[in-house]
């Protein structure tokens, strides 16, 4: 049996953003039986439960504001670690869905690996660039993210461009790379084979919109509206 932790979303089910509707996806889906996953769940009590068939560990949080989203990486590293140890797992494998826990991510790859354990990472978009967050946030996320691609067995990343930059700011780690693009339906498509009128595009992130090019392409006599509902704005 492979043990596969997934830590670093809010947890599931899925209420909330694209990595926890990921886990979901991914443990509801799971095709071979030989896998078993673990899930950190943010909750303000400890406990587990199942879930998908999956098990759910529950991380008490304390109200730190935005400092909470690093002790409960943090705290999920740690608790991989002692689940693995304690259970004596042979080649369990920890991804880290965000690159938040720079200061203490080679600590955690260092006892990981003395477990005989892999620690992977999906670095998501470029966090440190949204304008969010304040210049000093923006510093700390940075430095982090170059902390974590440097200790990380294994980057995985849902985006060609994504990889991309990965290979090519870090060029001196060599770090080692693949791109898996991941997504879901989540109810069934009530669109037509042929939309007539035009095309409403809603991506997630600013980087999204590069794709917007691509599509403006193919369908040249369409008329085009965007959309980014965090920031309340449109672009037509």
């Amino acid at each position: 049996m492979r043990h596969v932790f997934l830590i670093g979303s809010n947890g599931i089910p899925a209420s909330y953003g694209g990595f926890e509707t990921f886990v979901e996806q991914l443990t509801a889906h799971r095709k071979d039986q030989e896998i078993f996953y673990h899930v950190s769940c943010l909750s303000e009590k400890k406990g587990e439960f199942e879930y998908n068939h999956a098990r759910c560990f529950q991380i008490k949080v304390p109200k730190l504001g935005p400092a909470k989203v690093i002790y409960y990486d943090t705290a999920s590293l740690g608790e991989c670690c002692r689940y693995i140890k304690h259970h004596k797992l042979a080649d369990a494998v920890v991804y880290m869905l965000g690159c938040g826990v720079g200061p203490v991510f080679g600590h955690y790859k260092r006892k990981l690996h003395r477990l005989g354990a892999k620690l992977m990472i999906n670095p998501d978009g470029l966090e440190w660039k949204r304008d969010k967050w304040s210049p000093l946030v923006r510093r700390y996320l940075k430095w982090s993210e170059k902390r974590m691609v440097k200790h990380s067995d294994l980057v995985i990343c849902d985006s060609r461009k994504i990889e991309e930059y990965i290979k090519t700011e870090y060029s001196a780690y060599e770090p080692n790379t693949t791109f898996i693009a991941y997504g879901a339906d989540l109810s069934k498509s009530t669109l037509t084979a042929c939309v007539r009128k035009g095309v409403l595009i809603m991506p997630k992130e600013v980087l999204d919109w590069r794709e917007i090019q691509l599509v403006s392409r193919l369908t040249r006599n369409r008329k085009i509206k965007g959309t980014r509902a965090w920031r309340k704005s449109i672009y037509v």
